[in-house]
């Protein structure tokens, strides 16, 4: 091919014949790569030839085309009118002459397409999910003063997967009462037909969530849908319960976090300032410059927690700083500062929590019990600290949490019981070192509903559940008679002799050994439940639901 079409270049021609007689057929390979007549083809996908023997361009599939519009358009967030775009358009054709360009109306058809595949999809999945789905829904108002919704399902999928996602995110017109919220999330259900496979709903603690869940829940009970008879459906978000209960601390010590607040607006105002406060950052042997000052959003504690980390290592800047600026008058006092360290002391364990709740990633529910626990300690020994202002600041704050969370929530409890390396012991240890008194009234309740719900799963599912069983194929022999494979003897023989004990799944499974806590630490419990789906079918389902439930409404 190549021999041919160079020879073709006529200005080459008697120079090859010349060095093909005096040096043969190697130099002559040489030549042809040398040759300045023959074009360089790096792809062989562009030496294609039509009927007229010219080059033309490699076939394009239309349609792969217009789909990767429409994943640009949704995914970088593009006007429909990007694809008419005339530098684009100049693009396309580049990469190839052949190209049918598109108007904007195609492009939003083919994107409101792309959509219904994938709500048709996401639709199928959730009707064969293995379990039942949990919903979290927010409701906010914008800076224009609009209402919008989200509604948001969480399910394990076949993989044992879990799994979030967005059901419904629109404009909620007013009024935003508990029974149009209850009216607007019924109908999102319907459509998606899920409607009889909830198990939860997480709320924040909005007044017109709490009518909402309740209207909700007995729409859901006319159906006959939920189990224990909607006991276990309403859920508090963690998230914001946390923030409630730092905020009502934080009011205590509001005098020098306003001081701060204002020692930071005060650098930060001009370009002078901040050099200014950079030379005595530079002054006091300050490693970096003051532009990790982080100021904080008032209604998100956490957000005061990070303000404090940032600032409290340039308390000596700020000091230098009041010394020779005048006009800086709100720098906090050493007794002040010194507060400010005690606080982030104090909220560390807090934010680190927080963060487990809204991090970038949903936490199965088994690590609610041991988090709230640990707040509750922390609590409790801050009740008798030394400082006045921590001490009050523990006070108020315990009243919150007694207010809210005097008793766990029960689902979540039970959720604790299904990681492997809990059980009841965990509860047990928790509820015995908070209250001596009457922890084992609070550990039977526990346990009493526990049971109770896993009776409803034995009874609800006990078709599923033997179906679930993988039990091994016969081997036949050519003639499609049963082969005598000693394995399956093996199999017949224990399932004949063995003899029922008259035990449950559930006692099984907390009669078995726990898991060590220090060999399992990165323990991923729907993976271990995948693993024991087969020894425990009933109550790998309802592991299966009940650690799905999401423990804030905060979207990751």
């Amino acid at each position: 091919m190549r021999m041919n079409l160079c020879l073709e270049n006529h200005h080459c021609l008697r120079s090859l014949k010349q060095v093909l007689q005096k040096y043969g057929s190697i130099i002559l390979e040489l030549a042809l790569l040398m040759c300045v007549g023959l074009p360089k083809f790096k792809d062989i996908g562009v030496m294609m030839l039509d009927h007229a023997g010219k080059l033309r361009s490699r076939q394009v599939d239309p349609k792969r085309v217009r789909e990767a519009m429409s994943m640009a358009i949704i995914e970088h967030d593009l006007p429909y009118s990007f694809i008419e775009y005339r530098r684009i358009r100049e693009l396309l054709n580049l990469l190839n002459p052949d190209v049918k360009h598109i108007s904007r109306n195609t492009a939003m058809s083919d994107v409101w397409k792309f959509y219904l595949d994938q709500k048709d999809m996401l639709k199928k999945r959730m009707a064969k999910s293995r379990g039942r789905i949990c919903l979290t829904f927010d409701c906010w108002t914008s800076y224009t003063t609009e209402g919008y919704i989200c509604l948001t399902a969480h399910f394990i999928d076949d993989s044992w997967n879990l799994n979030s996602r967005i059901l419904s995110f629109c404009k909620m017109e007013p009024p935003h009462s508990g029974v149009e919220l209850a009216r607007k999330i019924f109908s999102c259900l319907k459509e998606w037909g899920v409607d009889r496979k909830i198990f939860s709903l997480t709320l924040d603690n909005a007044s017109a969530n709490d009518s909402m869940q309740c209207i909700l829940k007995e729409h859901l009970s006319l159906q006959n849908s939920l189990l224990c008879g909607g006991e276990f459906f309403h859920i508090r978000c963690c998230a914001h319960i946390l923030n409630l209960i730092v905020q009502e601390g934080l009011k205590v010590a509001s005098g020098a976090l306003i001081k701060i607040r204002e020692s930071i607006k005060y650098v930060k105002a001009s370009e002078a300032r901040m050099i200014s406060f950079n030379e005595c950052v530079a002054e006091v042997g300050g490693i970096d410059t003051g532009m990790g000052l982080r100021l904080d959003v008032s209604t998100r504690w956490n957000s005061t927690y990070v303000m404090l980390e940032s600032v409290i290592k340039y308390r000596r800047a700020f000091r230098s700083l009041s010394l020779f600026d005048k006009n800086f008058k709100s720098c906090p006092s050493n007794e002040e500062w010194m507060r400010a360290e005690k606080m982030e002391d104090f909220l560390l364990p807090f934010n680190i929590i927080t963060n487990l709740f809204s991090g970038s990633s949903y936490p199965t529910s088994n690590m609610y019990f041991m988090q709230i626990w640990k707040i509750e300690c922390l609590l409790i020994e801050n009740l008798s600290v030394d400082d006045s202002v921590i001490q009050d600041m523990a006070t108020r704050m315990k009243e919150k949490f007694d207010k809210y969370w005097s008793d766990y929530s029960v689902i979540l409890a039970i959720a604790a019981v299904l990681d492997p390396r809990m059980k009841l012991d965990a509860l047990k240890f928790c509820y015995s070192k908070l209250h001596p008194i009457n922890w084992k009234q609070k550990l039977e309740n526990v346990k009493t509903k526990l049971y109770t719900l896993f009776a409803q799963y034995e009874t609800r599912d006990v078709g599923a559940s033997s179906s679930s069983v993988v039990v091994p194929s016969l081997e036949t022999k050519g003639d499609g008679a049963p082969s005598k494979d000693a394995s399956w003897e093996w199999i017949n023989y224990v399932c004949e002799t063995e003899s029922p004990t008259g035990k449950s799944e559930l006692d099984k499974y907390l009669e078995e050994p726990k898991l060590k806590p220090k060999c399992h630490e990165n323990l991923y419990v729907l993976g271990h439940w995948r693993g024991h789906q087969n020894e425990f079918p009933s109550l790998s389902k309802m592991a299966c639901d009940i650690l799905s439930i999401p423990i804030t409404t905060v979207a990751s």
